[in-house]
């Protein structure tokens, strides 16, 4: 989703909003169609609340690189900051 969600502000900056729009619901519909039978498939082991924070930690592992070098934005400090903290949300939403 991070592609969809802000590849248009760098590919598509010179265009209308709905074209890239139209160009971010296509990829975001590609990434629905494989993350809705993912957490079908996980939500017989893992807990709702189990998936949404492995999904955001996996949000945040892509994030971080798709600003860094396609987005070439600056690596901030504060990443890794909030790098920790899903690290403990991983930790304590997963622990018995």
């Amino acid at each position: 989703m991070t592609f969809a969600w802000y590849a248009h502000l760098k590919n598509l900056n010179d265009r209308p909003w709905w074209i890239a729009a139209l160009a971010s619901w296509g990829i975001a519909l590609f990434e629905y169609l494989l993350q809705v039978p993912a957490n079908r498939i996980g939500h017989h082991e893992l807990s709702l609340a189990q998936l949404k924070i492995l999904q955001e930690a996996i949000t945040l592992t892509v994030f971080v690189p798709f600003v860094v070098f396609y987005m070439q934005q600056p690596l901030k400090l504060d990443y890794l900051w909030a790098g920790l903290c899903i690290l403990g949300a991983v930790y304590f939403i997963f622990r018995n």
